[in-house]
C-alpha cells in the first residue's frame, strides 16, 4: 500500500508553536510508515525531522499584505506542481483540501479586540489593508469548492465559523489538541519547593501562572488588575514588545512585588509546578495548548468565554470561566481558587479531564478524516 502524500502548509514553522506542536504530535503518532509528510513553509526554525520533506517558499515581501499574498501564491503553486494526495493548510489560502482553523476566525478576533481599543483604533482596523486582505482571504478559502474539511480545535471556533460563513456543518470536524500526560505531570513537593525558592515565592502563598506571548490578546492586563485586588502571586511566562507597559501597570496597582516576569521559557513545566492554578483571561484564543499542559500538571484553570479551552472547565470543578474583561469576576475566581484547591480535588479533576486527549487518539481522528477526504477525491 502506497504512503499518503500529505502536505502541511505553515508560513513560519516554529517547533515550539501551538500549530506546530499539534502537527508534530499527530504525525509522529501516525507514523512514517503510513505517511509521506511534506511541509510547505517560508522558513523553518530548529532541527528538521529527517522523515519530513521541506518545500521552502520564500518570495520577496514588502509589508504584511505582500508577505501573506506572496506566500499564498507560492504555496499554492508548490502543491499544484507536486500533486499531493491531501493539502492541509494552517494558513488562509483558497484551494486547500483541509483547513485547520488554529487561529480561529479573523472577523471574530477583530470583534473582540474592538472591545478594548479606542474608536480611532477601531476605525484604523476597519481601513487596514492587512485586515481587509485577511478577511477576504478567509472568505475566499471557506467559499472555495476545493475545501473538503475544516479542523477546529474547539466547539467555540466551529460556532464562529458557522455564524460567519455559509459552510455546511458536516464539513467541520472538532478535533481537540493532544497532550502527553506522561510528560506533563503534577509537581512533587521537592520540585515545587525548588522553583518557588528560585523565584523568591513564599512557600505557602497562592501562586497563579499566566503563559502566553502577545499580552494584549491573552488578557494580561485584566489578569494583573484582578490579581491586584487579592494577595495572590502571578508568574508571567511569555514575551511582548510592550512588556514594560504591563510591568508599569503592576507598579501603579501596587502589586509588582507579587509578579514574576520570567520571559519565554523552553520548558514551562517547572513554572507550572510552582503554581496553584492557570490564569488566562484571553480575549480570543481557539484552544491554547497551555490549558491542556496546565491541566495535565494538575492545575485548575481560570479562563474566559473567548477561550476554546473553556469547554473543558466546569464551574468550581476544573476551574472557572469569566468574561475576559470581567475583572471583578476574575478576582472572585482567584480568591475562590485558594479555598477550593486545599485538598487537591480541583487539580485532580483537571488532570482527569484531559487524559483521553492523547497523541494516539488525535492520530486516529486525523487518519479517519484523511480517509474521508481521500474518498471524496476518488
Amino acid at each position: 500500500m502506497s504512503k499518503l502524500r500529505l502536505a502541511i502548509v505553515r508560513q513560519k514553522y516554529r517547533p515550539d508553536g501551538g500549530a506546530e506542536r499539534f502537527i508534530s504530535r499527530a504525525l509522529e503518532a501516525l507514523g512514517s510508515e503510513k505517511l509521506d509528510l511534506n511541509i510547505i513553509t517560508r522558513s523553518w526554525e530548529g532541527k528538521p525531522n529527517p522523515d519530513w520533506h521541506l518545500h521552502i517558499c520564500n518570495p520577496g515581501k514588502l509589508g504584511r499584505v505582500s508577505r501573506e499574498r506572496g506566500f499564498a501564491h507560492a504555496a499554492r503553486a508548490c502543491w499544484e506542481r507536486e500533486k499531493f494526495d491531501i493539502v492541509q493548510s494552517h494558513e488562509r489560502i483558497a484551494g486547500c483540501d483541509i483547513f485547520r482553523a488554529g487561529d480561529g476566525v479573523h472577523r471574530v478576533w477583530l470583534e473582540q479586540r474592538a472591545r478594548i481599543v479606542s474608536p480611532l483604533q477601531r476605525l484604523s482596523a476597519s481601513l487596514s489593508p492587512y485586515h481587509r486582505y485577511v478577511l477576504q482571504a478567509e472568505a475566499d478559502m471557506f467559499n472555495s469548492p476545493a475545501l473538503k474539511a475544516v479542523i477546529c480545535n474547539s466547539e467555540m471556533v466551529k460556532k464562529d465559523i458557522l455564524r460567519c460563513f455559509a459552510l455546511q456543518a458536516d464539513k467541520i470536524h472538532v478535533i481537540h489538541n493532544a497532550i502527553d500526560s506522561t510528560r506533563f505531570q503534577p509537581a512533587t513537593e521537592a520540585a515545587r519547593h525548588a522553583v518557588r525558592t528560585q523565584l523568591n515565592l513564599p512557600a505557602n502563598a497562592t501562586v497563579l501562572i499566566y503563559v502566553g506571548s502577545g499580552f494584549e490578546r491573552k488578557g494580561l492586563k485584566a489578569a494583573i488588575e484582578a490579581l491586584a485586588k487579592s494577595n495572590r502571586y502571578l508568574i508571567v511566562v511569555g514575551q511582548d514588545k510592550q512588556a514594560k507597559r504591563y510591568q508599569q501597570l503592576a507598579s501603579q496597582l501596587h502589586c509588582s512585588e507579587r509578579l514574576r516576569f520570567v520571559g519565554v521559557q523552553q520548558d514551562v513545566q517547572p513554572y507550572y509546578h510552582a503554581a496553584d492554578g492557570l490564569l488566562l483571561p484571553t480575549l480570543y484564543d481557539p484552544f491554547p495548548n497551555v490549558v491542556l499542559e496546565a491541566m495535565a500538571c494538575g492545575l485548575p484553570v481560570i479562563t474566559s468565554t473567548g477561550c476554546g479551552g473553556a469547554e473543558f472547565i466546569r464551574e468550581g470543578q476544573e476551574g472557572f470561566v469569566r468574561d475576559a474583561l470581567d475583572v471583578k469576576g476574575l478576582n472572585q475566581a482567584i480568591n475562590a481558587l485558594s479555598a477550593l484547591t486545599v485538598d487537591g480535588r480541583m487539580g485532580e479533576a483537571a488532570r482527569r479531564r484531559i487524559e483521553p486527549y492523547t497523541p494516539q487518539n488525535l492520530a486516529h481522528s486525523l487518519n479517519r478524516l484523511y480517509q474521508q477526504v481521500l474518498s471524496r477525491h476518488a
